[in-house]
């Protein structure tokens, strides 16, 4: 007979799992004797909960006042544009909405199949040049594709648009890192970047859920 093992499991209310799970985020960074930027420190706490990764306080780079701009940008009615069908089920789109915003994911429309097999591109590639087409504040929440992200950088280099915020956080091995750089080398557009191999479409719309829950 197997030795019995004697686990001690802590009683939370379900209704007070998220909270509780936030209290010992807070413990553990205090811990580690890391203290968060206080605007900040919502967005690096929600990763750091769909996560579990604690890397993600010393990870998540944001320029100068990206914060303060991007809810502005929500405020004032900017609408979102993800790289994958997964970031656009996380994304809280009717707290969006409820600012006039959308969510749109063109990775599985038509056009964009066709526009990428005729360009020999990625889909994300042409659901970035898609995206230059809306007539909106647009902010860009990329969590997968290293070539969305890639693309993005050169349609800012070439005027076509101009994001409110992008959000850098594609996960992966192939051109993720550099893809990252060059975001990070943008002087005039905000951003939220994990520097590194680290990410995913869970990283980007819990990002975009940050920003729209410290509204």
């Amino acid at each position: 007979m197997k030795n019995k093992i004697k686990i001690e499991i802590e009683k939370v209310l379900p209704s007070e799992i998220e909270k509780r799970s936030f209290e010992i985020i807070a413990e553990e960074l205090e811990r580690e004797g890391i203290l968060l930027p206080k605007e900040q420190a919502p967005i690096i706490q929600r990763c750091i909960h769909t996560s579990a990764d604690f890397d993600y306080a010393r990870n998540l780079i944001f320029s100068e006042t990206a914060v303060q701009k991007a809810k502005e940008a929500i405020r004032n009615g900017a609408s979102i544009v993800t790289d994958t069908q997964m970031g656009f089920s996380g994304i809280n789109k009717k707290r969006l909405k409820d600012y006039g915003g959308r969510v749109y994911c063109f990775m599985s429309d038509e056009d964009v199949a066709e526009e990428a097999g005729k360009n020999g591109t990625t889909r994300a590639v042409a659901s970035m040049e898609k995206a230059c087409g809306l007539d909106e504040r647009l902010i860009f929440a990329i969590g997968n594709a290293p070539t969305a992200l890639i693309r993005l950088y050169e349609l800012i280099q070439e005027g076509r648009v101009r994001p409110e915020l992008v959000i850098g956080v594609p996960v992966g091995f192939v051109n993720v890192v550099q893809s990252k750089e060059l975001i990070l080398s943008l002087e005039d557009i905000p951003y939220i970047v994990a520097r590194g191999r680290k990410g995913g479409s869970n990283i980007a719309a819990c990002i975009c859920n940050a920003l729209l829950y410290a509204l």
